[in-house]
């Protein structure tokens, strides 16, 4: 009986060894895929960053080029709309978010969305790998990831209509040296609120009341 128990034990070692070998074997195998999930969402981090940044600097853009027409309402279409910026100057932006973030501006890099839409689509690739695991290849394979982000405008200008001037009295004499001081520039309102402009200190909302910037998809 005793010979026969030690027998069995025996039988049963190597299946032991067997299941013990598939279990490390699983193991490593889900670290392997953490491993690349850690990365991925490293990836997605510094893809939405780098997006968001350079969409962030357009619209510091657009409030800068804006507050240099000011004065002249019939300049400020390209800035309402969200259009005129520079797009170089916003994806050195994007490079340098995408870095602190451990990645670097890949394949399609960084380019301004299509007509009809403002904002950057930007693509990046993490400067470290997903490393070595029971996986071939992830010591060298390292992940891409994209983001889209979008400018919106929120202000609308509907210029009021022009007063009619009054008739010049006759007994008035005009004073050459009274020089009839601006008058304020109305019809810009921001988010339904109104905002006037005046001429002897012109400012704007803020960048951020300007336009609004947001990641979609």
């Amino acid at each position: 009986m005793t010979a026969r128990l030690s027998g069995d034990a025996g039988q049963a070692f190597p299946i032991y060894i067997t299941v013990v070998a598939g279990l490390l074997l699983l193991a490593f195998a889900y670290f392997a895929v953490g491993q690349a999930a850690v990365t991925r969402n490293g990836a997605q981090t510094a893809a939405d960053a780098a997006a968001l940044a350079a969409a962030q600097d357009a619209r510091e853009q657009l409030r800068d080029g804006w507050l240099e027409v000011i004065l002249d309402p019939a300049k400020w279409t390209a800035f309402l709309a969200g259009e005129d910026y520079a797009e170089g100057a916003a994806c050195e932006q994007a490079a340098s978010f995408a870095g602190r973030n451990d990645a670097e501006l890949w394949g399609e890099s960084c380019r301004r969305l299509p007509a009809g839409e403002e904002g950057f689509h930007v693509t990046v690739r993490t400067l470290s790998p997903v490393g070595q695991s029971v996986v071939p290849g992830t010591d060298k394979q390292h992940a891409v990831a994209s983001a889209k982000a979008v400018i919106e405008p929120r202000c609308t200008f509907d210029a009021p209509e022009p007063e009619p001037e009054p008739e010049p009295e006759e007994t008035s004499t005009p004073d050459p040296d009274e020089g009839e001081e601006p008058e304020p520039i109305l019809g810009l309102s921001c988010d339904g609120v109104p905002w006037e402009v005046d001429p002897a200190q012109p400012r704007l909302p803020s960048a951020a009341d300007l336009f609004m910037v947001r990641l979609v998809n």
